[in-house]
């Protein structure tokens, strides 16, 4: 992911997405990186232009070994915003990073569309208590108080139901840098956004964990009284970090909440080459793309400028149809017209735009009603081909038989 100089700070950020669509900015919270946003942002793939970056000191971002306040980071994630191009945003941001998000919408309001604050507060008590942990950290590393900060995180039994979910945020927090942790509890120490709140325009949409010790929901309850028409939601079975233990929640209340406030979309039509390869790239996958423009010759170079502008840059960037919808419109075509190649191209990326093997399923069988038998059983046949043993964790009961096998060819 690329590294981007901001405020004397190297930030490492990811935008993707329709080149036509509002943009969405996450900011992460203490301890994490973008990825904690991986179960969320699914949802928003191509109807939404996405922003990640880790926080100064985080992830992939330089540590400034310096005090910080929390208008510093706002002014990072501004300055890339401005670096970016990007005159407006929609901002969401879960615990430092809602912090972070707050002190942006109060200094810059007339750069926010929307805001979506997680698991966060305007004021978090006490200024010793964080001298004290970053004094720790500093002395013996985030891993003296990673098992105490997931037991915080997420509630009781979580760890062992999700593992897989949970032991990348653990190495995520012991992975981040000692210095750049303690630089952000010291923002958070010094941090007292109660005053400023009234300054917030933009719609908010405040949501809590119902079991959040560290953020509960009384903290988010102070800032919707200080946020004009501010919305509260209350996620039941949610401890702080709820944008990983409950994400398909968080992220149907984020995406309705966005929907409501989305903002104009930009008209596609005469779309530069370089939007549509960013579109192709994150749809298909940098790879293929680089092989695709690498093999091209002075014959058919026009071919992948044509593509890349029309197809990818006017139609994958016409936000109006989200990613997942053309996901699943290009596989039912190629699997009437017997496109076998292009069909197997887009499996994969349907999984990342948020298909999933049941929704899969379902339309390859709706596909045998419309294009034939005959098409859905090779189409059921090329999916087994790519995914192979993916296929056996496959849960949806078959409407037939209940056995919920899929590409048994006839």
């Amino acid at each position: 992911m690329p590294l981007i100089a901001i405020n004397g700070t190297l930030l490492n950020y990811d935008l993707s997405g329709p080149s036509g669509a509002p943009v969405v900015a996450f900011s992460n919270s203490l301890g994490t990186g973008m990825a904690m946003w991986d179960g969320v942002v699914p949802s928003l793939r191509g109807r939404y232009r996405i922003l990640r970056y880790d926080t100064r000191g985080h992830g992939g971002s330089q540590t400034r070994d310096e005090p910080a306040s929390i208008g510093d980071l706002a002014g990072d994630l501004l300055g890339l915003l401005d670096a970016l191009g990007i005159a407006r945003a929609h901002l969401v941001g879960l615990s430092l990073g809602g912090m972070t998000v707050q002190a942006l919408a109060s200094a810059e309001p007339d750069r926010v569309l929307s805001l979506t604050l997680m698991a966060t507060a305007a004021h978090l008590p006490s200024e010793a208590s964080w001298n004290e942990r970053a004094a720790t950290v500093r002395a013996e590393g985030t891993g003296a108080i990673v098992e105490a900060t997931l037991g915080r995180w997420f509630t009781p039994g979580f760890a062992e139901r999700a593992p897989d979910l949970v032991g990348p945020v653990r190495d995520g927090f012991v992975a981040t840098d000692d210095a750049g942790y303690a630089i952000c509890c010291g923002a958070i120490a010094g941090m007292d956004l109660r005053p400023v709140l009234r300054w917030i325009t933009a719609p908010t949409l405040v949501i809590a964990g119902r079991d959040d010790p560290a953020t509960p929901p009384a903290m988010a309850e102070e800032i919707c009284a200080g946020i004009r028409w501010a919305e509260l939601v209350v996620i039941p079975r949610a401890a702080h970090l709820l944008a990983v233990e409950r994400a398909e929640v968080a992220s149907a209340h984020l995406l309705g909440f966005l929907d409501r406030h989305r903002g104009p979309s930009v008209a596609t039509g005469a779309v530069p080459f370089a939007s549509g390869v960013a579109n192709r790239r994150s749809v298909l996958g940098e790879a293929h793309v680089a092989r695709s423009l690498d093999r091209a010759d002075g014959f058919s170079m026009p071919w992948q400028d044509f593509i890349t502008r029309t197809a990818w840059g006017e139609i994958w960037g016409d936000a109006r149809l989200p990613w997942k919808t053309r996901s699943l419109v290009t596989l039912a075509m190629m699997v009437a017209l017997g496109r076998e190649e292009e069909f197997k191209l887009h499996i994969d990326p349907a999984l990342r735009n948020g298909v999933d093997l049941g929704e899969l399923q379902a339309l390859l069988l709706q596909t045998a009603i419309y294009a034939g038998v005959p098409a859905a059983n090779g189409a059921f046949r090329w999916v087994r081909d790519v995914l192979g043993e993916g296929l056996d964790d496959l849960e949806t009961k078959g409407p037939a038989n209940g056995t919920g096998e899929m590409g048994r060819t006839a």
